[in-house]
């Protein structure tokens, strides 16, 4: 038993999905949650950047005393998940491995698509893994670098983002029938992906799949929270609080009090 929280980092809101699939799995678990929405989108950034703005975020959530990290970012997992887990004592998830085996399970016919920020598709990662797990896969990989600033700017709904979501994907309709959404963002815009896509592709939450192998190692670890204590969960970002609030309440369905971080000078205002 152990009742302290689990942290969750991201490069902003896209981290949200894998939150609200461990409040539906685990709902006795609490949650600290941060976004660093003032430098999102990571995709583009470099790796020494992306690392370092990684490792901010974890030495925020290590202030907080969480037992178990989730790297709810692609990005960030493509770039120092490894370093990260080797570095700390306490269990550290990344979303990569999770969405690769799930996507394989999924293939009926073993061609898979992968979608991802650059730095994501750059680094082959989910190419190199998918193989590894199975060699006789195919793997497509896409970079969608407008996805992410759709979703911060919470625009998901808007004929801007249909239309991009549309020319983006163009070059991968027909040819897969499995689509790794790989990058925590994209599952808040699947259902214009899944309509562009048509209904026989499989999409894949990564996110979500990470969940999976959160239980599991809680179980392991024999570190799962009490069941009678009430969850408190907080949630910070280093942008603006009321577009982070607006999209994390829409997406999560439920009250949340959240707050700005300055990670310079850890600095925290509750909105």
């Amino acid at each position: 038993m152990d009742n302290r929280p689990i942290g969750f980092l991201d490069s902003g809101v896209g981290g949200l999905t894998v939150v609200r699939e461990l409040m539906r799995q685990l709902p006795h678990e609490e949650v600290i949650y941060i976004g660093d929405s003032a430098r999102a989108p990571y995709g583009p950034r470099p790796a020494e950047q992306i690392a370092s703005y990684t490792w901010e975020l974890v030495n925020f959530l290590l202030t907080k005393d969480v037992k178990m990290i989730v790297i709810a970012c692609n990005t960030a997992t493509a770039v120092v998940w490894e370093e990260i887990k080797e570095k700390l004592s306490i269990p550290v998830l990344g979303v990569i491995l999770p969405g690769s085996s799930a996507a394989i399970k999924s293939t009926r016919n073993g061609k898979i698509g992968v979608i991802g920020t650059p730095m994501t598709i750059k680094s082959d990662i989910y190419r190199q893994k998918i193989e590894m797990l199975s060699p006789d896969m195919t793997v497509t990989s896409l970079s969608c670098p407008k996805f992410a600033p759709i979703v911060e700017s919470n625009e998901i709904t808007s004929s801007v983002a249909k239309k991009i979501v549309y020319e983006t994907l163009a070059p991968l309709k027909g040819k897969v029938d499995t689509l790794v959404l790989g990058c925590t963002h994209y599952p808040l815009l699947s259902p214009i992906i899944q309509n562009v896509m048509g209904p026989e592709v499989k999409l894949i939450d990564s996110g979500a799949e990470t969940v999976r192998d959160v239980s599991v190692l809680l179980n392991y670890f024999q570190i799962n929270r009490s069941r009678e204590l009430e969850s408190k969960h907080q949630f910070f970002t280093t942008a603006g609080v009321a577009s982070f609030k607006e999209i994390a309440q829409e997406w999560l369905g439920s009250t949340i009090t959240v707050s700005h971080v300055d990670l310079e000078k850890s600095e925290e205002n509750d909105v």
